[in-house]
């Protein structure tokens, strides 16, 4: 079964705030919300992905850095 996930992290190695969903526009709307309220801190990374029975592929990523990154 697929789930979508979306994580939030402040540093690379710390802790992460995630949700998982059943379908993509949920996940999506949370993706994009989250962008829009902790997309200017500086060292913040949200990411959208893709989960099939375990295995993860990163779908969009959100920094201030880099901005959004589609994979």
């Amino acid at each position: 079964m697929t789930e979508y996930v979306v994580r939030l992290q402040f540093t690379a190695d710390g802790p992460l705030v995630s949700g998982t969903w059943q379908v993509l526009p949920s996940a999506d709307r949370t993706y994009r919300n989250w962008v829009a309220l902790y997309g200017n801190h500086l060292t913040a990374v949200i990411t959208l992905l893709e989960d099939q029975h375990g295995e993860e592929r990163v779908m969009k990523r959100w920094s201030l850095a880099e901005g959004e990154q589609y994979e």
